[in-house]
């Protein structure tokens, strides 16, 4: 005769594997969201490292705080937890709509409020998914416990909770960011949250009390996300316009970066996770400046190597030189690239320098690409953002800079882009002491880009410089009679004692970030 306890487990089953397949979409939003965050926050207010640090701390600790609190719901588990489900949807689906609009409101200088909303909304969202895991557990041993010994059903939970933990976190970098966005990608993770409640509503529909009450919070919470998804890139706009001023002409997220291209009276302006990169009216004078005083020092350069530089401003710039044969442009964003080789409004700035047949586009991490390359180079080209997140820093590290030099030819030159020697100036000049430090002779200079300011560049190699007596022709900011006011540098910008900026500490960034957040108090 069968046993009834199993057959009335056997009946429900169906409710078993929904509450399984709950958790696997419960972990999977709860990291979406706390992904969001910590990106969110590394694009607004830099130094990627610092943020997603304290991002994943403050949402563990929150979890922590929930799973503590668990321990006083004694009745109505399930009530409980399909409340918790539509709160974290609404919260945590709505929280990098909200972190948008409010930067973007918020002036520049004032990244404390920001700052108290972000964590409040990270602690906020954690402590309702600390409270979910425990609810979920003590559903399933109150319903199943025929089925479950608590070891089993320990294993069942966390191994549903992590797997869809791991989804998540390989789907979030390659897919749900580029094709969705962060608000949109927020928006439907928020809808699957309350897709769980939904669930929960329906299985348990016969020992829920006050159950219309419940489908009209649900049919709330949906609508709410709905308009809020047909709304999203709406309010990316609105909230884009705002903070960069003019209108935005093409703007796109790569699993590396926020790339947004505007264009006003004044021009065109490329800004790479919210850092001006290039304005039309006045790149030209950074690019010369770039490019020029190393490729015109070596004589005769055939072979030249640009790191970074996707927009295709810099190998313009090495085009202009007759005797190059080949030029190697290592980009590890291969949206930069595409972008710039294919928009007339963009290539029309770079000259088609990304279509020449003379170039060869790698699109792949500098770092890696040199470590496994054996080429030799007349001229390298680095053209990288400044160090202002330690994924970046490691491109002025000793360590970088030791393996660029092996790929110098004897009497070649390289040329680093250095930030502001007169706003960072004991940034540049760390750059200069990590340069030397690998045996290479230096040659800092700058010039004025009126959108940035006073701007650094370091000249390195193994021969000394020596000022060239001739540009290629058509330059519209240097020339040879002015070359040498570029390397004379005032007391205010002259050299401070630095470090070397080491891989394993990188010193270099956190000086930069508190040289440059003086500027923004």
């Amino acid at each position: 005769m069968p046993d009834p306890a199993a057959g009335g487990a056997a009946r429900v089953r169906p409710a078993e594997v929904a509450l399984l397949a709950s958790v696997f979409v419960v972990a999977a939003c709860g990291l979406v969201y706390e992904l969001a965050a910590g990106a969110l926050a590394s694009y607004l207010l830099g130094d990627s490292v610092l943020q997603f640090s304290t991002v994943i701390g403050a949402y563990l600790f929150a979890m922590g705080i929930g799973s503590w609190l668990s321990r006083h719901i004694e009745r109505q588990l399930v009530a409980h937890f399909l409340r918790i489900e539509l709160l974290v949807g609404l919260i945590g689906g709505l929280m990098p709509a909200a972190l948008f609009a409010v930067h973007s409101l918020l002036p520049v200088s004032a990244a404390a409020p920001f700052r108290v909303l972000l964590y409040g909304l990270v602690l906020a969202v954690g402590i309702l998914v600390g409270l979910e895991i425990p609810l979920v557990m003590r559903i399933l041993k109150r319903h199943f416990s025929a089925r479950y010994a608590l070891k089993d059903l320990v294993s069942q939970v966390l191994t549903f909770d992590y797997l869809g933990a791991l989804a998540v976190s390989v789907a979030f970098p390659l897919l749900l960011v580029p094709q969705l966005g962060l608000v949109r990608t927020g928006v439907v993770f928020g809808l699957l949250n309350a897709t769980v409640a939904v669930w929960a509503l329906w299985l348990f529909r016969a020992e829920l009390r006050a159950w219309r009450a419940h489908a009209l919070a649900c049919a709330a919470v949906a609508a709410a996300l709905g308009i809020a998804l047909l709304g999203a890139d709406r309010l990316t706009t609105w909230a884009e316009d705002r903070f960069y001023g003019d209108r935005i002409v093409f703007s796109l997220s790569s699993p590396y970066q926020r790339v947004v291209v505007t264009s006003g009276p004044a021009g065109v302006r490329l800004f790479l996770n919210g850092n001006l990169q290039f304005h039309s009216r006045d790149e030209y004078r950074y690019h010369e400046a770039l490019v020029h005083p190393a490729m015109a020092a070596h004589g005769a350069p055939r072979r030249v190597l640009v790191l970074g530089g996707g927009d295709g401003m810099a190998v313009r710039e090495v085009l202009r030189h007759a005797g190059v044969e080949q030029v190697t442009l290592v980009e590890l964003d291969p949206a930069m690239t595409r972008l710039f080789s294919t928009e007339p409004l963009l290539t029309a700035l770079n000259g088609h320098a990304l279509q020449s047949p003379k170039l060869t586009i790698v699109n792949d991490d500098a770092f890696g690409w040199l470590d496994r390359n054996d080429a030799l180079f007349d001229v390298i080209v680095v053209d990288f953002p400044d160090p202002s997140n330690h994924a970046i820093g490691k491109l002025y590290s000793t360590s970088f800079y030791a393996l660029m030099a092996r790929h110098l030819a004897a009497s070649g030159y390289a040329v680093i882009q250095t930030t502001s020697p007169l706003i960072a100036r004991k940034s540049f000049w760390t750059v200069v002491s990590t340069l030397e430090a690998v045996g290479l002779q230096t040659t800092p200079y700058h010039a004025h880009v009126p959108s940035f300011g006073e701007w650094g560049f370091v000249l390195a190699g193994r021969r000394p410089f020596a000022m060239p007596r001739e540009l290629p022709a058509g330059l519209r900011f240097l020339s040879v009679a002015g070359l040498p006011a570029l390397f004379d540098f005032a007391p205010d910008m002259a050299r401070v004692p630095a470090e070397p900026n080491r891989l394993s500490t990188q010193g270099l960034v956190q000086t930069f970030e508190e040289e440059w957040g003086r500027v923004h108090q």
